[in-house]
């Protein structure tokens, strides 16, 4: 039976940064599950970057099914797990069952991946603190606030920590979270 690997996320993550672990987990051998709020379809956006604008234009994504509810997970069955940006996680963090949920995996040392507004979750339950990061760069004096060291860099690896900046640094983040998944968590 493959190692289990929990996506947490919700409407209005990031497609690519959904659907590029999910299918690149899986291409390892690994057992993917996406866990959101309730199961329903969620409804994700893409990012992108356009000449002229301060910041990212959103717009519609992909759908794609989850496969649980934030209640319905126990920890326990996981290796590890993955949290997508996009704007999910700005309201994710008011989710007192899936901080509870997030703090377990951190609480057990497994593998977290995180990227682009994904450490605002992690930063909600304190987990942080004391610890290097990355993440999209407006992100910096939230990660501060955190109690973490933020570096721009395209990917930050702090013991079973992997973080990065967004989507373009896709590469780089998985070959550092599959380093980390098979020294801990391997697939047979």
């Amino acid at each position: 039976m493959a190692p289990k690997i929990l996506i947490v996320t919700g409407d209005a993550a990031e497609s690519l940064e959904v659907l590029y672990p999910y299918q690149r987990l899986r291409e390892e051998g690994y057992d993917v599950h996406v866990a959101a709020p309730a199961r329903k379809t969620l409804r994700f956006v893409v990012h992108d970057f356009e000449p002229g604008f301060d910041t990212y234009t959103e717009k519609p994504g992909y759908t794609w099914p989850a496969d649980l509810a934030f209640s319905e997970v126990d920890a326990g069955n996981y290796v590890a797990l993955v949290i997508p940006g996009g704007r999910a996680p700005e309201y994710l963090r008011n989710d007192p069952e899936l901080r509870k949920l997030v703090k377990s995996f951190f609480d057990t040392d497994k593998p977290v991946a995180q990227i682009c507004h994904g450490p605002l979750l992690t930063a909600a339950i304190g987990s942080l603190s004391g610890r290097r990061v990355t993440s999209y760069p407006a992100l910096e004096l939230d990660m501060q606030s955190a109690g973490a060291r933020f570096e721009d860099a395209e990917t930050v690896v702090d013991g079973t920590l992997v973080s990065a900046r967004a989507w373009p640094d896709h590469s780089r983040w998985m070959r550092e979270f599959l380093t980390v998944l098979r020294d801990k968590a391997p697939v047979s």
